[in-house]
């Protein structure tokens, strides 16, 4: 039984996972059902994104990269990724 939220074909775009992981990093990969990839993904936005507010100017400009590639990749995980 598939713990995910959201019914999906095996191929094409996953519109609903990929609208969910643009307004939160690792939302769409929960919606899908892949908890821990999901998890992971909004770990390391927090930490990346925490640490680009709070951090010395040159570390992070860095961390900000890191938080939008993480952003990037998680909405194109959640959108073209298909479930193991």
């Amino acid at each position: 039984m598939s713990k995910a939220l959201v019914k999906t074909e095996s191929d094409g775009v996953h519109a609903v996972p990929a609208l969910a992981s643009a307004l939160l990093p690792g939302l769409g990969q929960l919606v899908k059902g892949d908890t821990d990839k999901g998890v992971g993904i909004l770990t390391v936005a927090v930490v990346a994104g925490s640490s680009y507010l709070y951090a010395l100017p040159i570390i992070g400009h860095f961390a900000g990269l890191i938080a939008a590639g993480t952003w990037l990749y998680a909405v194109a995980d959640a959108a073209f990724a298909k479930k193991k």
